[in-house]
C-alpha cells in the first residue's frame, strides 16, 4: 500500500510522531520518505554525497590581460585530461555493459573535439578577458537554454551530454586549483549521490570509480544517463522533487529504487530491516546478457525440496534483469509506474506500447500484471480529486478502478492489447470479496466483446486472480479461489491490516520482526484452500523474502514465491539452509503459539538447531 498517513479513524488530533520526539529530544532530524520515478532498480544503504553544481548560478569572473594566455592552457589541458578520462571509462567498460550503449561516450568525446564549443570558450577568455570556469558556464548555459525550448527529443538530450561534458571539464579544473573553496568535500569510500539532474559524468568520479545509487531532481527515463545506470545496475531514481531540500551532505539514506523510494535518516530498526533484504549495491560478476553463474541453481531447499521462484517488478529494467537472470517468469508486474510520472491520464496507446515491452523483455515467460493499486496519498488527481482522510482504508485499489471505470477499462484493453500471443495473467489488487472479482469480469468480457467488434488482434482468455491482502478477503479465501485462476498473498499488506498496524511507525517495528502466530495459521488454511481448490497460490512481499521468515513459510506450505530479481541470490542462499521436516515442525509449534513471544522461541531454536545441522 502506500507510503501515506494510515489512521483507523476519529478526527481528534494526533500525537506527535516519534519523528517529531526524535527531533526534539535529540536535535537530530526526522526520518524522511521521498518518491520518485524509477530508472533502475535495486536497494542500497550509505551516506550522501550531493552534486548540485547549477552552471547558470556561476559567478561571471575577469582575469588579467597577462592571465588570458594561461586560462587557454588550463583549457587546453581540461579537454585533454576529460577525454583520457573517457577513453579510460569506455575501455572498463567493455564487456560489462551492451556496445550500443558504451557508444554513448564516444558522443562525449565528439563535443570535447568540438570547434565550435572551443571556440565559443575560448573566444569569451580571449575577447572578454573571462575566467575559463565562467566562460565553459557561459557557453554550456547558452546551448542548454536554446536546446530545451524546442520539441526535439535528440536537441534537448544534445544538451544534457553537452552540459555533462562541461561539468566533466570544469571538475578537472576544480582538481588542479588545490583548496578551491568550490571542490566538494567527498566521502571515503562508496556513496549515494544526489544530484540536480541525472547525468552520466555523476555516476563515476574523475577515477572512473562509479557510485552506490543516485537520487536526482531531474533527467529522463530514457536519457543517455538513465540508459547508462540501467547498463552498471546502479539503483538510480529521477523525478525526486525536494531532494534538494530535504537531503543534506553526509545524511544515511536508503535507496529502494525498485520501490522508487528513498528514505532519509531512518531510525535503527529501519536500517537493521533493509540491510538484512540486501543493500550492499555490489557489481555484478558476469558480463551483460549472461546468466551468472549463481542464478543456474535450483530454488532447492537443502533436503531437495524444489520451489517456483518467480519475479516481482515494477518496470522494465527489472523485467530486464529477471529474464538475464532466468527467472521462468514475472509472478507479480506492478503496473503504477506510467500512471505516477505524469500528471495526466497515459492513453491506451501509451499503456500498449509499455506492456508489451515489459512482455518482449519477458522473452515469452508467463506474466502476471497486477491492476492499478493507488490510494489518495499518491495525489493522482483524476483518480482522486480530493485527499481522503484515511487513504490506506479508502477508494484503494479495485475499489478506486471500479469508481473509476473508464481507467479499468483502459488499462484492461492495453493489456489484451499488448499481449495477443503472451502468456497473460491480470491480478486485482485490495479485493474484499467475490463480488469485485466478478464486476471486474464482466468489464473484462465487455472490452474483449469491443475488441473483437474493431476486428484489432488480442488476447482472448486471461486468466484472472486475486490479491489476497485484507482480512476480508483471507475469511472468504475459499469463495475467491473457486471463482478466481490463481491467488497471490501480499504479505506485507496481510500483516498490516491482520495486525492493524502500520508497517511505517518505527515504534511498532517490533510487531514484524517474526511472523505473528496469527498470520502463520492464516497462511497454512490458505495454503489448504488453495491446494484442495487446485489453484496456484504464491506470496509476495518484503517481509515474504525476509531471511528470519522464509523457512516459517515454506513450513507453512507455500511453494510459489515472487521475489525481486535484485533479491535472488539472497533468496535462494537462505532457502538451500532451510530443512524442510524442521521447517514444517518448527512452523506448526509457532503457529499454536498464543502470542508472539512464543513463537519467537520457537524460530530462535529452529535457528539454533540449523546451525548445527
Amino acid at each position: 500500500m502506500s507510503e501515506g498517513t494510515k489512521r483507523s479513524g476519529g478526527a481528534s488530533e494526533a500525537p506527535p510522531s516519534p519523528g517529531d520526539v526524535q527531533q526534539r529530544e535529540t536535535g537530530r532530524p526526522a526520518p524522511v520518505v521521498l518518491r520518485g520515478a524509477t530508472v533502475a532498480p535495486g536497494l542500497v544503504l550509505g551516506i550522501v554525497h550531493r552534486k548540485d553544481y547549477d552552471l547558470s548560478h556561476a559567478p561571471t569572473q575577469r582575469v588579467a590581460l597577462d592571465e588570458v594566455d594561461r586560462e587557454l592552457n588550463r583549457f587546453r589541458k581540461a579537454l585533454d585530461d576529460s577525454r583520457l578520462q573517457l577513453v579510460d571509462l569506455k575501455s572498463r567498460l567493455t564487456g560489462r555493459v551492451p556496445d550500443n550503449d558504451a557508444r554513448i561516450l564516444d558522443t562525449h568525446v565528439t563535443y570535447l573535439k568540438d570547434s565550435v564549443f572551443i571556440a565559443d570558450v575560448e573566444n569569451l577568455i580571449l575577447n572578454e578577458q573571462m575566467r575559463l570556469e565562467a566562460a565553459i558556464a557561459k557557453v554550456v548555459g547558452d546551448f542548454d537554454r536554446i536546446f530545451r525550448l524546442v520539441k526535439s527529443d535528440t536537441l534537448r538530450q544534445s544538451a544534457v551530454d553537452l552540459r555533462d561534458v562541461g561539468i566533466r571539464v570544469l571538475r578537472n579544473l576544480q582538481r588542479e586549483s588545490v583548496g578551491a573553496e568550490s571542490v566538494a568535500s567527498v566521502p571515503q569510500g562508496d556513496y549515494i549521490l544526489i544530484a540536480k539532474e541525472l547525468s552520466i559524468v555523476d555516476m563515476f568520479n574523475l577515477a572512473n570509480e562509479r557510485v552506490k545509487g543516485i537520487v536526482a531532481k531531474e533527467g529522463g527515463l530514457t536519457s543517455h544517463a538513465a540508459i547508462f545506470a540501467r547498463s552498471m545496475r546502479i539503483p538510480t531514481l529521477t523525478g525526486v522533487d525536494d531532494v534538494l531540500e530535504k537531503v543534506r551532505e553526509g545524511d544515511f539514506v536508503i535507496l529502494d529504487a525498485t520501490e522508487g523510494i528513498l528514505r532519509v535518516q531512518p531510525d535503527e530498526v529501519v536500517r537493521a530491516q533493509y540491510a538484512q533484504a540486501g543493500g550492499g549495491g555490489e557489481e555484478p560478476e558476469h558480463a551483460a546478457g549472461e546468466t551468472p553463474e549463481w542464478a543456474r541453481r535450483p530454488a532447492r531447499t537443502r533436503d531437495g525440496e524444489t520451489l517456483e521462484v518467480a519475479a516481482v517488478c515494477g518496470n522494465l529494467p527489472e523485467a530486464e534483469q529477471a529474464a538475464e537472470l532466468g527467472m521462468g517468469s514475472i509472478g507479480l508486474y506492478r503496473t503504477e509506474l506510467l500512471f505516477l510520472v505524469d500528471s495526466a491520464l497515459p492513453s491506451r496507446e501509451a499503456l500498449v506500447q509499455h506492456y508489451a515491452s515489459v512482455i518482449g523483455a519477458a522473452r515469452g515467460a508467463p506474466l502476471t500484471f497486477r491492476l492499478l493499486n493507488a490510494d489518495s496519498s499518491l495525489s493522482i488527481r483524476y483518480l482522486f480529486p480530493e485527499a481522503e482522510r484515511n487513504p490506506a482504508l479508502g477508494c484503494a485499489g479495485v475499489r478506486a478502478l471500479l469508481a473509476n471505470e473508464g481507467i479499468l477499462r483502459r488499462q484492461l484493453s492495453a493489456l489484451l492489447l499488448a499481449a495477443p500471443d503472451a502468456d497473460l495473467s491480470i491480478a486485482l489488487p485490495f479485493v474484499l470479496d467475490c463480488g469485485e472479482l466478478r464486476r471486474v469480469k464482466e468489464v473484462l468480457f465487455e472490452e474483449r466483446f469491443e475488441l473483437r467488434k474493431l476486428g484489432e488482434p488480442f488476447h482472448d482468455s486471461p486468466r484472472v486472480g486475486v490479491v489476497v491482502e485484507t482480512p476480508c478477503a483471507m475469511l472468504g479465501i475459499r469463495d475467491l479461489a473457486r471463482e478466481s485462476d490463481f491467488l497471490l498473498v501480499n504479505l506485507d499488506s496481510l500483516q498490516q491490516y491482520l495486525l492493524a498496524t502500520d508497517r511505517e511507525n518505527p515504534a511498532l517495528a517490533g510487531a514484524f520482526e517474526t511472523l505473528h502466530p496469527y498470520v502463520l495459521r492464516a497462511l497454512t488454511k490458505a495454503c489448504e484452500v488453495a491446494e484442495h481448490e487446485g489453484r496456484p497460490l504464491s506470496v509476495f512481499g518484503v517481509s515474504a523474502c525476509a531471511e528470519h521468515n522464509l523457512a516459517l513459510l515454506v513450513g507453512a506450505g507455500l511453494r510459489r514465491f515472487c521475489v525481486p530479481p535484485s533479491g535472488l541470490r539472497a533468496f535462494l542462499d537462505e532457502l538451500g539452509q532451510i530443512d524442510l521436516k524442521n521447517a514444517v515442525r518448527r512452523t506448526r509449534s509457532a503457529a499454536k503459539s498464543a502470542c508472539p513471544e512464543e513463537a519467537q522461541s520457537v524460530v530462535a531454536g529452529y535457528h539454533h538447531g540449523q546451525a548445527r545441522g
